[in-house]
């Protein structure tokens, strides 16, 4: 495995989930893997989970880190080839990449959407550029259109609360004032096609994923009738594809209440956080015995370091 871009970068989902839960039981079980060696964390955009998740998973390794904010710390980079630079962007990604190449082993890197041009954020310039300039692995910690160690961590949180039966789970669109990206919907779809589960996704008309990446999965307009017996609720606002950036709607229609999950099956409820309350879903699903986003926000520790450990077996 040269880098973690998606899911599909690994040579072994289920080994890698695997993995994830050996060393949430025993987190120093390799903390010697990455002694002398040094992750970059390049960070293009805020985080909370992911930044400190994915230092503490590299600690745990044995990791050396280091981490830089571009967006007031360094140079405003240049991604296109030949051109003149006459503008506010001061170095090219091709002599940071490979800078950043001579102080690290590893370069993990958060840059979200524009939301403005489709075309360009489904390009992956900055994750792409990193990985065609950088010589050292390359890891996603969410870029333009997937989130993977997020959904890596949700699918230890499923596994972790198995049903005896094959579950139901249910992506649900939310409400949210801002126009937010696809990459967490993205990532969890993909990964959901790699469970064995009944897996639909709830939303409104005109919000509909990539269907290059829901393919098959079946989609429904009516939040109720989706939400009936399910096991895990997943709920999340992203803004329209079709109409790539836009918000259609911001009404509470959708909004997670307990009285939309008394429909479901006694469901676990999920959220990559941060989630906004009362908007996304009510206070009461938030803190009730069934919310699991504490959890996952734990198992983020986890997935990123099975995903290091995992490079560093294939390096």
């Amino acid at each position: 495995m040269k880098h973690f871009i998606s899911l599909n970068d690994l040579p072994n989902f289920e080994q890698t989930l695997a993995l994830a839960k050996q060393l949430k039981a025993n987190p120093y079980a390799h903390e010697t893997a990455g002694k002398r060696k040094t992750l970059g964390l390049l960070f293009f955009n805020p985080s909370l989970r992911t930044r400190l998740s994915t230092q503490k998973a590299a600690q745990n390794l044995g990791f050396n880190t280091i981490v830089m904010n571009f967006s007031n710390e360094a140079w405003a980079l240049e991604f296109e080839d030949g051109t003149e630079m006459r503008g506010i962007r001061s170095e090219h990604v091709r002599e940071a990449a490979a800078v950043v190449s001579q102080y690290c082993d590893m370069v993990a890197i958060r840059a979200f959407a524009s939301l403005n041009n489709k075309e360009q954020d489904e390009a992956e310039i900055v994750l792409n550029s990193f990985a065609k300039y950088a010589s050292i692995p390359v890891i996603n910690m969410e870029s333009a259109t997937g989130h993977p160690l997020q959904s890596l961590a949700d699918a230890l949180t499923l596994e972790e609360h198995a049903t005896p039966h094959r579950p139901k789970v249910v992506l649900s669109w939310a409400p949210h004032p801002k126009a937010l990206p696809h990459a967490v919907g993205n990532s969890f779809t993909q990964m959901m096609q790699l469970r064995d589960a009944d897996y639909v996704i709830a939303n409104p008309e005109g919000y509909e994923l990539d269907p290059k990446i829901t393919k098959n999965i079946p989609i429904v307009h009516n939040q109720e009738e989706a939400l009936a017996g399910a096991d895990f609720i997943y709920a999340k606002n992203w803004c329209s594809y079709s109409q790539y950036g836009e918000v259609l709607r911001t009404d509470a229609e959708w909004m997670l209440t307990l009285e939309k999950m008394a429909l479901t099956n006694n469901a676990k409820f999920m959220h990559c956080l941060p989630i906004r309350r009362n908007i996304v879903a009510a206070d009461v699903v938030l803190d009730g015995p069934n919310s699991l986003v504490i959890e996952q926000a734990n198992n983020r520790t986890f997935a990123a370091q099975a995903v290091l450990k995992t490079l560093l077996d294939h390096a």
